[in-house]
C-alpha cells in the first residue's frame, strides 16, 4: 500500500499543476545545465539518459525540445503509472485523483485531506511523433553497459537510490562519450541505509566528490543548499525540504583525441 501512496504523490509531483513548483526547483537547474553545454548542437543528435526517471516528466521535457532521450526505472509501480500517463492520457487534466486522502495528520482544514488533483497538466501528445523518446525497465547498472554511448546522463534524486553509489558513478563514466556530462541534483538519503540484509554504501558528499575525481570526472560546477521538496503536500502544516547538491561533472576527452581532431 505504501508504494501505491508514493505513486499517487509522484503523479502529483510530475504531472499536475500542484507539483509545478517542485518540478521547477528540481528540473529547471539540470535542464539549464544541459542546454548551456549541449544547446549549440542539433538536439536530435544529442543522446540524454535519465536513470531513475520515475513517471517520465523530465524525459518528456527533454524530448519535447527535440533531444533523443531515454528514461530508465526499476519500479513496477512507476513504470505502470508512467505508461498509463504517457500512452493513455491524451487530454490535459482529463484525470482526477486524491493524493492526500491517506494523510490524517497536519491538515489545516478538513477539506484539505480530500481535495482533488487533476492530471496530466500537459497533454503527452504535445510532442512530435518523430521524437526519440523511450522508457526502459530494469536495473540501471545491468542495462547500460555500452561504453561511450550517451552525451549526457541526468540524475535527479537518483544517485542515493544505489546500494553502492560508487558503482553508479563508474557506470555513468563508462557510458558517457568523451566530453559527455553527468548532471545531478539531489540529496544523499541512501534508500537502503539501515535495512537488514541489504548492502548500503553511505558516503558523504565530500567522499562522493573524491570518488568522482578518482574515477576520472572533471567537476565543472557545484552548487550547495539547493532548496527542494519531494512529493510534499503544499497545504500540510508540516513542510520538509532537502538542501540538495547540484553538480555538473564532465568525462574528459583523451589527449590523443585532441591530437587526432587537429590532424
Amino acid at each position: 500500500m505504501d508504494k501505491v501512496k508514493t505513486t499517487l504523490r509522484q503523479i502529483m509531483r510530475d504531472w499536475s499543476e500542484d507539483g509545478r513548483s517542485e518540478r521547477e526547483a528540481c528540473y529547471q537547474p539540470v535542464m539549464h545545465a544541459v542546454l548551456t553545454r549541449l544547446g549549440s548542437r542539433k538536439p536530435s543528435e544529442v543522446k540524454i539518459l535519465v536513470p531513475g526517471a520515475g513517471l517520465g516528466r523530465l524525459v518528456f521535457e527533454f524530448a519535447r525540445l527535440g533531444y533523443s532521450c531515454q528514461g530508465n526505472d526499476w519500479s513496477l509501480h512507476m513504470l505502470l503509472a508512467s505508461n498509463f500517463i504517457l500512452n493513455r492520457c491524451q487530454e490535459r487534466n482529463s484525470m482526477v485523483f486524491y493524493p492526500w486522502v491517506h494523510q490524517y495528520t497536519n491538515n489545516l482544514a478538513t477539506k484539505d485531506q480530500t481535495r482533488r488533483c487533476m492530471f496530466p497538466d500537459i497533454s503527452p501528445l504535445q510532442i512530435s511523433s518523430e521524437a526519440d523518446f523511450s522508457m526502459v525497465a530494469g536495473d540501471f547498472t545491468k542495462i547500460y553497459t555500452e561504453p561511450n554511448s550517451w552525451n549526457a546522463v541526468v540524475t535527479v534524486f537518483f544517485l542515493d537510490t544505489a546500494h553502492n553509489i560508487i558503482e553508479y558513478l563508474e557506470t555513468i563514466f563508462t557510458i558517457l562519450v568523451p566530453g559527455g556530462y553527468l548532471v545531478n541534483l539531489g540529496p544523499l538519503l541512501y534508500h537502503w541505509a539501515g535495512q537488514v540484509n541489504e548492502m548500503s554504501v553511505e558516503l558523504s558528499y565530500e567522499e562522493v566528490r573524491k570518488v568522482m575525481l578518482d574515477i576520472g570526472f572533471e567537476i565543472e560546477k557545484e552548487e550547495m543548499n539547493v532548496h527542494c521538496s519531494y512529493t510534499q503536500n503544499p497545504l500540510s502544516l508540516m513542510q520538509s525540504y532537502y538542501n540538495c547538491v547540484m553538480f555538473v561533472a564532465r568525462k574528459p576527452i583523451p589527449r590523443s583525441s585532441h591530437h587526432d581532431q587537429g590532424s
